[in-house]
C-alpha cells in the first residue's frame, strides 16, 4: 500500500493589508526568538505558527523533483564535482539536520522542501543509498547543482547530472517501483504524484560567460538559444510523461540579471540589473509557457502540465522587498558582494565563513547565486496557492486535488 505524507502550508492571504498585519503581529511576538543565537528567520517562525494554529489546509503528495542547485537536496555530494554545498554555513537553518550541511545550496529549506514541509520524510537525493525506499513516501529528488537543460552546461564544474541523466535515473527508480508494486501499482502511484522541473538558469548564465576554454559558451543568437532550450525541455517533459508522470510542474527562470554574481561580474551598481540577460529570460519564459500550454492541449484531460511563474514572484520581491519583510535584496547574506566573493569556510568547522549576515531572514539572497530560505518560503507559498498569473492552469494545491 502506498503511504502518502501530509503537508502543512499556509494559504496565500489575498488581501495585502491583512497579510502584512498578520505578519507584523507574529514577527513582533517572536522578536526575542529572532535575536537568539540560532537566528531562525521571522518568515520561518511565521510559517510554523500558522501551521500550529491550523490556519492552513493540509495536502499530501509524493514528490519527484528535477532541476539544478536551486532544488538540489544533496546529489552533488556523491559526485566528483566542483559545485558542492556540503560545508558550513550551508544548511545552518535546516532544522532536520540540526543546522548541518546536507548539500542544499541555501541556509535552510529549498522551494521543493517547503512545498512539502510537514511530511515525515522529505524527498531523498536520488544518489543516496536509501533513495529507492523513498519512492512511495516523500519521493525522490534528482536535481543536481551546476546542471542544465543542455548537455554541455556546467562542464566547468566536472561532475553534475544534466536533465537527461536525471530522467535516466528516474527510469531506474521506476523499475525498482515496478518490482515493489507491479506495473499497474506503479502507474497508479505515479499518476497521483507531483513532478517538478526547476532548471535552465545555468544554461543562461553559461551563455553570457566569456568565451574561455572549458567554459562551454553557446555561440548562437539569443532567439536560437531560447528555441533550443524550449525544444530540449519539451522533449524531456514528454519523456517523463511516457514514463508515467501525469502531474508536472514546470518552473520558469527567474530574473538572473539581478542576482549578486551577475551584477558583480558586470560591475553593476546597487539597484541595477543586467537587462540584456533578463530580456532573454523573459523571451524564453514566454516560449516555454506556450510550449506548456500546447502540451496540455495535446495530452488532454489525462494529464496536467503547470507553468509556474517564478520570474514574477522574485521580481515582486525585488521591487517591493519591504512588503515581504526583507531589508537587503542586493547583497548575499554569505560572502561579500564586491569584489566577487563566495560563501566559503575558512579553517575548521567553527570558522564557517569569511562573512555572514546578522539576520538571515532579512536577505533575499543567501549567496551570490541562490535565494535564502526566507525567499524560498515566499516562492513556495505562491507556487502552492497562487492565482493563474503565477501558476497556470492550476496551482500546486489545486493540482494535487485534481482528479485524473
Amino acid at each position: 500500500m502506498v503511504v502518502m505524507q501530509h503537508v502543512c502550508f499556509p494559504k496565500l492571504i489575498t488581501s495585502v493589508f491583512r497579510k502584512l498585519i498578520v505578519y507584523k503581529l507574529v514577527t513582533l511576538s517572536l522578536l526575542q526568538h529572532s535575536k537568539a543565537k540560532t537566528k531562525m528567520g521571522s518568515h520561518e517562525s511565521f510559517f510554523i505558527i500558522l501551521c500550529l494554529l491550523h490556519v492552513s489546509c493540509c495536502v499530501s503528495f509524493t514528490n519527484f523533483a528535477f532541476g539544478d542547485s536551486i532544488v538540489d537536496a544533496g546529489n552533488n555530494n556523491y559526485l566528483p564535482s566542483l559545485s558542492k554545498a556540503d560545508y558550513s554555513p550551508y544548511g545552518i537553518d535546516f532544522t532536520p539536520s540540526g543546522g548541518k550541511p546536507t548539500g542544499r545550496y541555501t541556509n535552510g529549506f529549498t522551494i521543493v522542501d517547503l512545498v512539502a514541509l510537514g511530511a515525515k520524510t522529505l524527498a531523498s537525493p536520488s544518489l543516496a543509498a536509501n533513495a529507492a525506499s523513498h519512492a512511495t513516501l516523500g519521493g525522490i529528488n534528482y536535481a543536481s547543482g551546476a546542471s542544465g537543460i543542455l548537455e554541455g552546461t556546467g562542464s566547468l564544474f566536472v561532475g553534475r547530472l544534466p536533465l537527461r541523466t536525471q530522467i535516466d535515473n528516474f527510469e531506474v527508480s521506476r523499475a525498482e517501483m515496478v518490482k515493489m508494486m507491479g506495473e499497474n501499482g506503479t502507474q497508479d502511484h505515479l499518476k497521483n504524484a507531483i513532478f517538478s522541473i526547476t532548471i535552465g538558469s545555468n544554461d543562461i548564465i553559461t551563455y553570457f560567460l566569456p568565451n574561455l576554454p572549458f567554459v562551454g559558451n553557446y555561440d548562437v543568437t539569443p532567439s536560437t538559444l531560447q528555441d533550443i532550450m524550449v525544444s530540449n525541455m519539451t522533449f524531456h517533459i514528454k519523456r517523463l510523461h511516457k514514463l508515467g508522470a501525469r502531474k508536472i510542474v514546470i518552473v520558469d527562470i527567474g530574473p538572473l540579471g539581478c542576482i549578486p554574481f551577475v551584477r558583480s561580474i558586470h560591475f553593476l551598481p546597487v539597484g541595477k540589473c543586467h537587462e540584456e540577460m533578463n530580456t532573454l529570460i523573459r523571451g524564453y519564459n514566454q516560449k516555454l509557457r506556450t510550449a506548456v500550454h500546447r502540451l496540455n492541449q495535446e495530452k488532454g484531460s489525462g494529464s496536467v502540465f503547470v507553468y509556474a511563474n517564478s520570474y514574477q514572484v522574485i521580481n515582486m520581491m525585488l521591487q517591493n522587498y519591504r512588503d515581504y519583510g526583507f531589508e537587503n535584496v542586493n547583497d548575499p547574506c554569505c560572502g561579500e558582494f564586491f569584489p566577487l566573493s563566495f560563501c566559503l569556510r575558512i579553517g575548521d568547522e567553527n570558522e564557517i565563513s569569511t562573512s555572514i549576515c546578522d539576520d538571515r531572514s532579512k536577505y533575499l539572497f543567501w549567496d551570490s547565486y541562490h535565494p535564502s530560505q526566507a525567499a524560498n518560503f515566499i516562492i513556495a507559498q505562491h507556487m502552492l496557492n497562487g492565482n493563474e498569473n503565477i501558476c497556470s492552469p492550476l496551482n500546486v494545491r489545486q493540482l494535487h486535488n485534481y482528479k485524473l
